[in-house]
């Protein structure tokens, strides 16, 4: 392990990964932006439009706000697509091993990239959660700040479950309003009800994304479990998307290759004599690769960015826990996650995700290539 640390090699092709990866997610992070606010903000019968989208991002946040939780995601696509072709490579070693020629079948390829998806989906997770909490305040109207007044009708449980939270007077006197009818010998019932956690708001719901966006916000209120929150419909999502990209990725790398090695007089026995590929057409096809496993798998990817986006305070998921609270749909949207009421918006974004997928992908290997050709030369 110290000699690979110490190998000059090794830091040139990890610097070369990472800055290929920041600049990959830089490149087409805004389309990803609109892509997670059509899958939140859309419902059945307020669809939303990616011009939409943009104008309102725009209004609210300035073309800034196309960048909100840039760096959680390139410190999550770092990390994740570190392990998911790390964990490729070596599952691709063992079924390579022993082979005259380094040939791998479109089966073993795409069991190693279900595997290396699912790893990536428990790494990167946390990451996207904090990502999607703040692209969907960036198209949020900012609370103007609470004055003292305010401040000090906060009760000091909603201060510690969320820091810098204002309590909703109207909203309270409205829930006020409904009791009216009730007679009681308590004449402090406004001050009884900010105690309990559920009147946080004031109206008995949760808090709003735009008031949960942070990591100490979201440990706070949801716990640290809500970082992995849509665990099911993510690993299925990776695992489709790992399995899809490296099994179409193999079949058009081998087609160019037999391509090439048409012409080539005498044929070549093996795959290594015929030579290195053009970097222009290994990225195009990782590119094409990505866009076609993003299409495939963006159902998931929908769920996913929708229970994120979702805040579940911890006193509500020991209610459920306690009542044995049942989730709902049939048995293939219970396994996947699948809330019912989204069976109608799960293709929302699709084309965003496709271009984004596809052209950071083409990004990132062709960067890569690129700064891996030059530097080691040099």
């Amino acid at each position: 392990m110290e000699e690979l640390l110490n190998n000059k090699t090794f830091a040139v092709h990890a610097a070369a990964a990472a800055a290929s990866v920041a600049l990959g997610t830089a490149v087409t992070y805004p389309l990803d932006t609109l892509k997670v606010l059509l899958q939140v903000g859309s419902t059945a019968k307020r669809p939303l439009t990616a011009a939409g989208v943009l104008y309102r991002v725009r209004v609210l946040s300035g073309y800034s706000g196309l960048y909100n939780g840039v760096g959680w995601l390139s410190l999550g696509r770092t990390l994740g697509l570190g392990v998911r072709f790390g964990t490729y490579e070596i599952l691709t070693a063992f079924y390579k091993d022993g082979r005259e020629d380094d040939y791998l079948l479109l089966s073993e390829a795409l069991i190693a990239g279900c595997a290396s998806g699912t790893v990536e989906s428990l790494v990167s997770s946390p990451f996207e959660m904090t990502k999607a909490r703040a692209q969907v305040a960036s198209a949020s109207h900012i609370m103007a700040p609470s004055s003292i007044a305010e401040k000090s009708v906060v009760p000091p449980l909603v201060s510690r479950l969320l820091p810098r939270y204002s309590l909703d007077m109207t909203a309270m006197s409205k829930s006020i309003s409904l009791l009216s009818t009730l007679t009681t010998r308590n004449g402090h019932i406004s001050d009884s009800l900010k105690e309990y956690p559920w009147m946080m708001t004031g109206s008995g719901k949760p808090p709003p994304v735009s008031n949960v966006r942070t990591l100490p916000e979201i440990v706070s209120l949801e716990g640290w479990t809500a970082l992995w929150r849509g665990y099911r419909s993510a690993i299925v999502r990776d695992s489709i998307f790992g399995g899809l990209f490296f099994s179409s990725w193999q079949f058009l790398h081998q087609a160019m290759i037999n391509w090439k090695a048409v012409n080539m007089d005498p044929m070549p026995r093996y795959d290594s004599e015929v030579g290195p590929l053009s970097p222009v057409a290994v990225s195009l096809s990782a590119g094409v690769s990505a866009a076609f496993a993003a299409a495939v798998s963006h159902g998931f990817d929908t769920t996913r960015s929708r229970s994120q986006c979702t805040v579940l305070p911890k006193y509500l998921s020991l209610e459920r826990k306690f009542l044995k609270w049942r989730k709902s749909g049939n048995r293939f949207e219970k396994l996947t996650g699948i809330h019912p009421a989204d069976r109608n918006l799960l293709l929302n974004g699709i084309g965003l995700r496709m271009a984004r997928s596809g052209l950071a992908s083409s990004i990132i290997v062709g960067s890569y290539f690129f700064a891996i050709n030059h530097l080691v030369s040099n």
